[in-house]
């Protein structure tokens, strides 16, 4: 503004000055209304003082008095919110209620919340290799109206077993049917049966880990017996963490999401068919990252170490072999 008031008293007009020093003419202008008014020229905060729709006193008191009656019995922010406008009290949102609430530095009460239970590692016996551990689990196909009761060996990834059962009804009978195929199909079952006919002191040690959800047929006494007849030792997740048994959730997941076709048929018998077609296919074709691509036959059969060598020295044997052509040509060319 003083360059502009200079400009003009050395006989220019306003507006060449303003143009010359790159400055609107209309907001110079305006400058000099709040100067010549007494206004300061700092740059002050756009927009009102206050937000139009920002919160009322009432309002505010009344989400605190909401805190005071009913923070004990809904022990949430979400909750206080929505028991405001069930009562009529106030009308605002969740977030609303939390800023609120941290604001006047209250907090909702927790001290119901359950500790946590630590993870129970597996066994010190275990060794990590097939035929150790095995994972079952239920999966649902609604369009069939079935769940599909699914045992896989966590090592290897092998897909052992499947068996279809009505939807929410499956027992502690189908658990022991499909472990009784697994344990004959991977050859297991006569030196189970050998156990139970002449007991060894040697054989102290279980023939192989289950590891399961908290489901009630996976918990049960039945399921429990039959476990420990057939020298099958248990381990449970902790209710309500599925990552416990992240390997048998993420196998099924896997499964569904490659083949989704098998979510869309509605006929049980068809399921069956494709899921055992499905089976063949991904024990055998399909290469496994979580094992170093190989299959789960590979794995399972003791193959996967040597195919991952030999992957590792063919990458090798190409490297060599590419250097020793480029030096070859540079040679030749120079």
């Amino acid at each position: 503004m003083d360059l502009v008031d200079h400009a003009v008293e050395q006989g220019w007009s306003a507006r060449r000055a303003c143009r010359l020093l790159e400055v609107n003419d209309r907001r110079v202008a305006a400058w000099r209304d709040r100067r010549d008014g007494g206004e300061a020229l700092a740059d002050a905060k756009p927009g009102p003082d206050v937000a139009l729709h920002a919160l009322l006193d009432w309002e505010i008191d009344a989400i605190v008095g909401l805190y005071d009656d009913w923070a004990e019995t809904d022990a949430s922010h979400r909750k206080l919110a929505h028991r405001g406008s069930r009562l009529d009290l106030v009308h605002v949102s969740e977030s609303t209620v939390y800023r609120v609430l941290r604001a006047q530095q209250l907090v909702i009460p927790d001290d119901r919340t359950r500790e946590p239970r630590p993870k129970k590692p597996w066994p010190d016996w275990v060794e990590y290799r097939p035929l150790q551990v095995w994972g079952h689990d239920f999966s649902a196909f609604m369009a069939a109206g079935v769940d599909a009761l699914v045992v896989a060996d966590l090592v290897s990834r092998k897909w052992l077993d499947t068996l279809l059962v009505p939807h929410g009804r499956g027992t502690s009978e189908h658990i022991q049917a499909i472990y009784t195929r697994a344990l004959d199909a991977e050859g297991l079952l006569p030196e189970i049966e050998a156990r139970m006919v002449a007991p060894n002191v040697d054989d102290r040690l279980p023939v192989l880990l289950a590891v399961s959800d908290n489901g009630p047929q996976m918990i049960s006494g039945t399921t429990r017996e039959f476990m420990a007849l057939h020298a099958l030792a248990t381990h449970y997740g902790r209710p309500g963490v599925p990552t416990d048994q992240a390997l048998i959730e993420s196998f099924i997941g896997h499964v569904k999401a490659q083949w989704p076709h098998l979510e869309a048929i509605t006929d049980a018998a068809t399921l069956a068919a494709e899921l055992e077609l499905v089976r063949v296919e991904f024990n055998t074709v399909r290469l496994h990252a979580g094992i170093g691509y190989v299959t789960p036959d590979d794995e399972h059969l003791g193959r996967g170490p040597a195919i991952r060598k030999a992957r590792r020295d063919g990458l090798a044997q190409a490297r060599t072999k590419r250097i020793a052509y480029r030096r070859q040509h540079h040679n030749n060319r120079t």
